[in-house]
C-alpha cells in the first residue's frame, strides 16, 4: 500500500501504511547502559547503528514522524546509552549509542563497544539491524565490524545511504552503485538504498523493509499484525 501524494488544499486523506502508523506510535521506553538492563528479550526489535554523525537520530525521528523522538546534537556522540522505544506490546526500535567518531575517552568508548557487542549478541529479539552511513563517507572500519558481526550471525541488514541530498541524484546513485559492489562480497545478502530525512527520499522503501522484519501486514482489512 503505496502513500498517496494529494494536492495542497485536498480535502482527500493521505493513506498511510500499517507500518507508517506503527512507527507513528513510537514513545521512549527506557535507556539501558548493558543487555541486562533492557526490557524483557521478548517479540521484535529492529536497531539502528552508525556512526555518530551518520544522521542516525535524524532518520529515526523522520520514519517515526517525530521532530524530538530521538536526540539530535551539533556534537556527535552524545547518544552514550541504548534507547529503547515502544511501538506496540511486542515491537521497539533501538537506538544503538554512536561510535567512532565521539571525542571521549579511549577507556569509555571500549566501554560502549562491550556494551554494543554485548546487546547484538544476546537480544534474541533482535530481528533486524539498520546500519546508517553518510553517502560522502561510507564503510568505515566500525561500519565493517559491524557487517561482518551481521555476517557471522546471519542478522538480516540494511543499509541506509544517509544524506542522500547533499550530492547530486547522478552522483547519489553512483555512490549507491559503489557501496553495493562492495557489499557483494559478503555472503550475507545486505540490502541498502538511498536516504535523506530532509527530503524524504527513500522513506517507501524503508518503511516496508522495517515492515517486513517486523511483520507488519500491509492490507486494507487488516491492522498491525502481532509477530510470531
Amino acid at each position: 500500500m503505496k502513500k498517496r501524494l494529494v494536492p495542497v488544499g485536498s480535502n482527500e486523506k493521505v493513506v498511510m501504511k500499517n507500518i507508517e502508523r506503527l512507527l507513528h506510535q513510537a514513545a521512549f521506553l527506557q535507556s539501558a547502559q548493558t543487555l541486562a538492563q533492557c526490557p524483557a528479550d521478548e517479540g521484535g526489535e529492529v536497531a539502528f547503528a552508525g556512526r555518530s554523525n551518520a544522521g542516525k537520530s535524524s532518520a529515526i525521528n523522520r520514519l517515526t514522524g517525530q521532530k524530538t523522538l530521538a536526540r539530535t546534537s551539533k556534537t556527535p556522540g552524545r547518544t552514550q546509552l541504548i534507547n529503547l522505544f515502544q511501538l506496540d506490546e511486542q515491537r521497539r526500535l533501538v537506538d544503538l549509542p554512536g561510535y567512532g567518531y565521539a571525542k571521549v575517552d579511549k577507556e569509555k568508548r571500549n566501554q560502549w563497544q562491550r556494551d554494543l557487542d554485548s546487546y547484538l549478541s544476546g537480544r534474541k529479539s533482535l530481528v533486524g539491524m539498520v546500519l546508517l552511513m553518510d553517502i560522502r563517507n561510507p564503510l568505515k572500519e566500525h561500519d565493517v565490524m559491524l557487517i561482518e558481526w551481521a555476517e557471522k550471525t546471519a542478522l538480516p541488514l540494511h543499509v541506509l545511504l544517509t544524506k542522500a541530498d547533499k550530492l547530486s541524484f547522478g552522483a547519489a546513485k553512483q555512490a549507491l552503485f559503489a557501496l553495493q559492489k562492495s557489499l557483494n562480497n559478503y555472503s550475507l545478502p545486505i540490502s541498502s538504498q538511498l536516504f535523506s530525512s530532509t527530503s524524504g527520499l527513500g522513506l517507501d522503501a524503508a518503511f516496508d523493509l522495517i515492515g517486513e522484519w517486523l511483520q507488519v501486514e500491509e492490507n486494507a482489512a487488516d491492522t498491525t499484525s502481532q509477530p510470531r
